[in-house]
């Protein structure tokens, strides 16, 4: 069989840390060309990642126009997301996008369209649907256990976890601070386990109280607040056509004791499931290769009684050498991923839903920007 070839446009973080140990795991796949604004960081990435004779780029439309890549991966930021897809889409090729879809709505429908004309495939890279709690919560929900999902809270707060390196912080970039940076994996996570894509309306309020001032405690180091454009906290109720309900959280840095990152909480008419306790020390996705793991809170009514079931996951990491990458869910992702491509079968987090993940996002923002509710 032939090897899937690859290509990756933008060698920053999420590339290194997440596509490319990843794809290496498959003895099918060969990542054959490399590009980045930064030429040095193409190079760097080729190096450690690439074929013997893999090619570096600084031009995106150089490697799309190659006709013997198969597959693109868009690791750029937010606001290159649409062009670079729908290019890489209309020249024939299969491409992951990283989260989310796009800055807009608008662009994010213009990657969907130009999936469906070309007939290749389009994924979006919501890694935490892959992690072994989400499998879990999502069973419980495909079996109707939970019964009819009428309420779902989104959870993507850290309490000082401001990103210093790359755009993070440039809103013309970017788009927005963590409701577009995390509150999308949240909000998928909810969407999907509720099997709901149908919003109408979304009222959303965004804060800059803290990204301004700047903090020495930050986790991830010190940033500059002159250079700090977009919000550090925001949140967000949207109503559905089926009358469902889901609240989103998301912060940078908020005054708030617990972290939530990348997790969910649902209620339904048969019972209600959440990730980790509401209360005490929460661990972050990327520390879920400590001895906490992975947790999952199953809550309903038996026998005219109440009851609380604890499942314990397990500690999810993988394993690159001697180093742990931090991206709970990113093997199973990619291994569904290259079996759509190896056996033309749908993919699992498809453009549509991610579609209207960037919708809400958007109506969000734009209720916090007008004071007034958006409908969708």
């Amino acid at each position: 069989m032939a090897k899937i070839k690859i290509g990756i446009v933008g060698c920053g973080f999420i590339a290194n840390r997440k596509h490319l140990p990843m794809l290496l795991l498959h003895n099918d796949v060969e990542v054959v060309a490399f590009c980045d604004i930064i030429k040095e960081r193409a190079e760097a990435s080729a190096k450690q990642f690439g074929t013997a004779d893999a090619k570096v780029y600084e031009n995106y439309q150089d490697l799309v126009a190659r006709k013997d890549i198969d597959v693109v991966h868009v690791c750029t930021p937010n606001s290159t997301h649409s062009e670079i897809s729908v290019a890489a889409l209309q020249s024939g090729k299969h491409v992951m996008c990283e989260k989310p879809m796009a800055k807009t709505s608008a662009e994010a429908k213009a990657m969907l369209d130009a999936a469906k004309a070309s007939g290749k495939k389009l994924t979006i890279g919501y890694q935490n649907r892959f992690r072994t709690d989400s499998q879990f919560i999502k069973k419980l929900c495909d079996q109707g256990d939970l019964g009819d999902i009428y309420l779902g809270k989104a959870f993507a707060t850290r309490r000082r976890g401001v990103p210093i390196w790359g755009v993070f912080m440039n809103k013309a970039l970017q788009g927005g601070g963590p409701l577009i940076d995390l509150g999308t994996h949240a909000l998928d996570l909810t969407l999907w386990m509720m099997d709901n894509y149908e919003p109408v309306s979304a009222l959303g309020s965004t804060y800059d109280k803290i990204g301004k001032l700047g903090s020495p405690a930050n986790g991830m180091g010190l940033w500059d607040p002159e250079k700090y454009e977009v919000e550090d906290s925001a949140f967000g109720m949207v109503k559905f056509k089926n009358g469902a309900t889901v609240v989103l959280e998301a912060s940078w840095a908020i005054n708030m004791i617990v972290s939530n990152e990348a997790m969910t909480m649902l209620c339904g008419t048969k019972g209600g499931a959440d990730m980790f306790p509401a209360t005490g020390p929460i661990v972050r996705v990327a520390d879920f290769q400590s001895a906490e793991g992975l947790h999952v809170r199953v809550n309903g009514e038996n026998a005219g009684k109440l009851f609380i079931q604890n499942y314990a996951m397990g500690a999810e990491f993988i394993g690159s050498g001697e180093k742990k990458e931090d991206f709970a869910g990113g093997k199973l992702e990619m291994t569904t991923w290259l079996n759509a491509i190896r056996n033309d079968t749908d993919v699992v987090v498809k453009p549509e839903q991610a579609y209207t993940v960037t919708r809400v996002l958007e109506a969000i923002y734009q209720s916090a920007a007008s004071g007034k509710l958006v409908e969708l």
